[in-house]
């Protein structure tokens, strides 16, 4: 038995005793009721408190995209080097804390001047802390979590929480001065910088910059110093097939997911009866699939323990298919919240098989840059393509058409990534039969070793 074997995951109850797993669950919940007071209610307010017309706010969520895409290699790289130290993240927390003051005492001006030039400033600002600052906040929380021996769904639930409690109370805060929402945005960020400079990092294996790993044939032999992250332990991960089949993955089912939501409220109005405001009853749906969402939360990590991460990705590619489908087949009301709904499912298969497939399929010491690059980007790329082709469609041949073709197109994209990408159940053992595979060889080698040590199903197999 490999010492790397021995250590396992404490359970869901062992977790909840630990001061340590509420301050991280923290993290989560005030840093997504950043983003869920700001993704919700930015567009409105753009155009009835900064008075910019569409064209401007469409340019807002472009620099907004391009940003992202643009930093997050550098985000990720960074945060690889920095390991579990908290540099960038507070960075990030500094950010949205001074989302308050921006919005009041600098966006406005400039919009005023000149809305286009508001608009790209306005972009660049929020991206700094949401569009590309999510890749920060996941990573940084993910290795943590497994420092410390927690399920990072378990921990990220929170941010679901945060996402549903948000909603409610900035209709409260909307309600009574639009501007409430960013400085309520601040508070959350200070908030989320106490919690930030008292959080307890790992110091033990979790941090891969300086990590050894044990032998797995051998428990009498000692940790070997790991080198440091560089470019050469970059590129081959650009080069490694699991890594590319999961960039397709990302860019035909996470971006689609997202493309899917952008227009779907007003698909749903068009089919709404019994006199009761779509918008309102839309907003209390999405209430309810964000306190699912949260809820399941719980208990997918142990499926994809069970399942490996590579099939929780494929069942996310697969519920997305059905909720398409069927939106397009079946448009009664109560279906189209069944759809809806089927969001609190899909989303945990989603973000916990992501992480998992990362932290077991790759080198741990650039999971940050894996996240960056094979989500993130990958993701960003096919909002941008999606969104134009799609967008168009919508107009020439009506939303039923075309979530037909969005159906046929996530369905080829699953099925051509299942077959490049590796079973994540099966990786340590070829490891450990051929010394690695896909150009990383020792180096995957000593990340899925790593991994084994903080996590259950990679010591089993």
């Amino acid at each position: 038995m490999s010492t790397a074997s021995a250590v396992t995951q404490p359970g869901a109850r062992a977790s909840l005793k630990q001061p340590t797993f509420w301050n991280f669950g923290g993290l989560f919940f005030f840093y997504f009721a950043i983003w869920q007071l700001a993704f919700t209610f930015l567009p409105r307010w753009l155009e009835t408190e900064a008075g910019m017309g569409s064209g401007a706010r469409g340019i807002v969520s472009s620099v907004m995209a391009l940003t992202a895409f643009c930093l997050q290699p550098f985000y990720g790289y960074i945060q690889d080097k920095l390991g579990l130290r908290k540099h960038l993240f507070a960075f990030v927390v500094l950010m949205g804390a001074l989302t308050g003051p921006f919005f009041a005492f600098v966006f406005v001006p400039v919009a005023q001047a000149n809305e286009y030039v508001g608009a790209v400033v306005g972009g660049v600002f929020l991206s700094l802390s949401l569009n590309a600052g999510v890749g920060i906040v996941e990573a940084f929380n993910e290795r943590s979590s497994r420092g410390h021996g927690f399920e990072y769904g378990h921990v990220r639930l929170f941010g679901s929480v945060a996402g549903a409690t948000a909603s409610l109370v900035g209709g409260f805060l909307w309600a009574a001065n639009p501007d409430n929402i960013w400085w309520a945005g601040t508070f959350s960020a200070v908030v989320l910088g106490v919690l930030l400079v008292v959080a307890r990092t790992p110091r033990t294996g979790a941090d891969e910059r300086t990590e050894g790993a044990a032998s797995a044939d051998d428990d009498a032999t000692p940790a070997a110093p790991r080198t440091g992250v560089s470019m050469q332990t970059v590129r081959q991960l650009l080069t490694n097939r699991s890594f590319i089949g999961f960039m397709v993955l990302m860019f035909g089912t996470a971006a689609l997911y997202d493309v899917f939501d952008q227009q779907f409220p007003n698909y749903f109005a068009r089919f709404v009866t019994g006199g009761i405001d779509p918008q309102v009853l839309f907003s209390r749906v999405v209430f309810v699939q964000i306190l699912a969402e949260a809820l399941l939360m719980i208990v997918t990590p142990f499926i994809i323990n069970k399942i490996g991460a590579k099939n929780g990705l494929m069942i996310f590619g697969a519920i997305l298919v059905v909720r398409v489908l069927g939106s397009a087949l079946f448009t009664d009301t109560s279906m189209l919240i069944l759809w809806r709904l089927l969001a609190a499912v899909e989303m945990p298969f989603m973000l916990i098989s992501v992480m998992k497939y990362i932290t077991r399929m790759f080198d741990v010491r650039i999971s940050a840059t894996a996240y960056m690059i094979g989500f993130n980007m990958a993701k960003q790329v096919g909002i941008v393509l999606f969104s134009a082709v799609f967008g168009f469609a919508y107009d020439a041949i009506g939303f039923g058409n075309t979530y037909l073709i969005m159906a046929v197109v996530v369905t080829a994209v699953t099925v051509l990534a299942a077959v490049i990408m590796r079973d994540d159940r099966t990786h340590a053992l070829a490891h450990a039969s051929d010394g690695g595979d896909d150009g990383q060889a020792g180096e995957a080698a000593r990340g899925s070793t790593a991994v084994a040590a903080a996590d259950p199903v990679a010591s089993a197999r």
